[in-house]
């Protein structure tokens, strides 16, 4: 479900302080019945477990094939456009005890490099050519006493192409992206126990 972006500006994450010069493009809430404080981690490996963004639906298939072959023509995935050489990591700014948090070098199953995690807060980070993006995964009090995830997604556009790619793929985004990642992510909370058995702990 789509949120209000004041559901996450409105919010005392630790992102505020440390990316106050990222943009707030969307904020989405997802559904997990039952949840409780303290199980961002095992929403995190339910998700890992469940395929993370590997097991997308047909339409989702497409259009990452279609933007990965453009991102292939236009170069905007090279090397020398991503994070440490187009743009400093949001590692960079850090406190130590934030730093320590994961292990930036491990894959955690997203296609993001692994930024901090705390109890209730989770931050990974991409950048090319067109964005340097942040999806923050928060776990939030709901009015029936229970937790949800919410999906926040920061960005900050590389001039005129990245303001121009943001608002081209945003009907994509709404229309198709973001409703199957819904439905992926809620089964993954639905189906946690049984993807878990296998004895996969929460994502460190």
């Amino acid at each position: 479900m789509r949120l209000p972006l004041t559901a996450h500006t409105r919010r005392p994450w630790r992102i505020h302080e440390l990316a106050p010069d990222f943009r707030t493009e969307d904020v989405w809430a997802f559904r997990t019945p039952g949840a409780g404080p303290g199980e961002l981690g095992v929403m995190l490996a339910a998700m890992r477990a469940g395929g993370g963004f590997a097991r997308q639906s047909p339409a989702n298939r497409f259009l990452f094939a279609v933007r990965w072959k453009l991102g292939a023509l236009l170069g905007w995935d090279r090397p020398e456009a991503g994070l440490g050489t187009r743009v400093r990591s949001l590692r960079d700014r850090l406190p130590r005890e934030l730093s320590d948090t994961v292990d930036a070098t491990t894959p955690d199953g997203l296609p993001l490099t692994p930024v901090y995690r705390l109890e209730d807060e989770y931050v990974g980070e991409l950048a090319n050519r067109t964005v340097h993006t942040l999806m923050h995964l928060g776990w939030v009090p709901t009015d029936k006493g229970e937790y949800e995830l919410r999906m926040a997604v920061l960005v900050k556009p590389n001039g005129p192409l990245g303001r121009c790619y943001l608002t081209l793929i945003a009907p994509f985004r709404y229309l198709i992206v973001y409703p199957a990642l819904t439905r992926q992510w809620e089964q993954a909370w639905r189906d946690r126990r049984l993807l878990l058995a296998d004895g996969t702990g929460p994502l460190g």
